[in-house]
């Protein structure tokens, strides 16, 4: 498979500049040129920047706040040797989390237009560095009726985006929050430097175990991995409406080759187009044991590593995912990205 060289390994710095962070106080402190300098020394290659359209669109005098931040960012990483990947999560009109308020991107011509314009925007001022700086489109289109509009949406912006970075990485993910058996989805034009880009958070019993904001999750559910599929059905069906269900035979565990069986379809799909395969988020929400965030971390790094597939772990701290919030099996979590 078609590699994605300076993006190999890498975390997100998700909450810095997005999930509607914007106060300057927060902006000034959550991650300091130390952070990136201790990213750098865990041997990762690069940081996935999420950061939300809000913080780009003028608001009075002077220049909005999000280019002071990722411009620190991009000085910081060139400094201590890693790449990044600049990654709108939120645009107007559309966000991954209903919570946020955002609706109509899809079916608005005036959100288009400000998509267009805030990747343009993107793409003169980052795209004159593409070894070391690519372009994430947009975090976790939902509904699979979207795909059609977002095919349309991609190739104008694509348009928009190569005359001012011809040669910059983009990624572009599918429907079902970048599902990774959505990415056939996808109706990419013809460029040798796009990437397939998906999310994994399989089985999600275990990895959004008691997450407040699954709203099908009961708040005390609490699962132990490794365990057997048919251990996995039975403790989810505690809780009917969850929808996370997994095939395979009941004494069948998950391990490695649950993932190999997820990732399969995606890692054909990018050998056919010849295109990178990318995993933008990954990881265990910290209500789960450390010894199940390892086990955990372990198999989807083995698959990632047998198929040759990029990645980026959610999330470095914080965001109830944050991997500097379990200092006791910090180390063997690193071995694991």
């Amino acid at each position: 498979m078609k590699q994605f060289p300076g993006f190999q390994r890498g975390v997100n710095l998700g909450g810095w500049m997005s999930h509607e962070h914007y106060e300057p106080e927060h902006l000034a402190s959550f991650i300091h040129e130390e952070d990136i300098e201790r990213i750098a020394s865990w041997g990762l290659d690069h940081v996935r920047l999420p950061v939300d359209y809000n913080l780009f669109e003028q608001q009075g005098a002077g220049e909005p706040l999000g280019f002071r931040y990722v411009d620190l960012a991009v000085t910081w990483c060139r400094r201590h040797g890693l790449n990044l990947i600049l990654d709108l999560h939120k645009t107007a009109g559309f966000s991954y989390e209903e919570t946020f308020g955002e609706s109509g991107f899809f079916d608005s011509e005036s959100y288009q237009q400000r998509f267009f314009a805030l990747w343009e925007t993107f793409a003169r001022r980052y795209g004159g560095d593409p070894e070391h700086i690519a372009f994430e489109l947009l975090n976790e289109v939902t509904d699979r009726a979207f795909m059609p509009a977002w095919n349309r949406i991609i190739a104008r912006v694509l348009e928009i985006i190569r005359p001012h970075a011809p040669r910059t990485w983009i990624l572009v993910g599918s429907y079902g929050n970048n599902a990774v058996e959505a990415l056939p989805a996808l109706e990419l034009p013809e460029d040798d430097r796009l990437v397939y880009n998906f999310h994994c958070y399989d089985p999600m019993g275990v990895t959004h175990q008691g997450a407040y904001w699954v709203n099908t999750m009961h708040l005390d559910f609490r699962l132990d991995y490794p365990c057997t599929r048919g251990a996995y059905r039975a403790a989810i069906a505690a809780m009917p409406d969850f929808p996370a269900t997994v095939s395979g035979p009941d004494e069948e565990g998950f391990g490695e080759a649950f993932f190999l069986e997820r990732f399969a379809g995606a890692v054909a799909l990018a050998e056919a187009h010849g295109l990178p395969l990318y995993c933008g988020e990954y990881g265990v929400i910290d209500l789960a044991s450390d010894a199940t965030a390892v086990s955990w971390f372990r198999d989807i790094h083995a698959a990632f590593e047998r198929c040759g597939i990029a990645r980026a772990a959610w999330s470095y701290k914080g965001m109830d995912f944050g991997l500097m919030d379990r200092p006791a099996v910090l180390p063997e979590l690193l071995k694991n990205l």
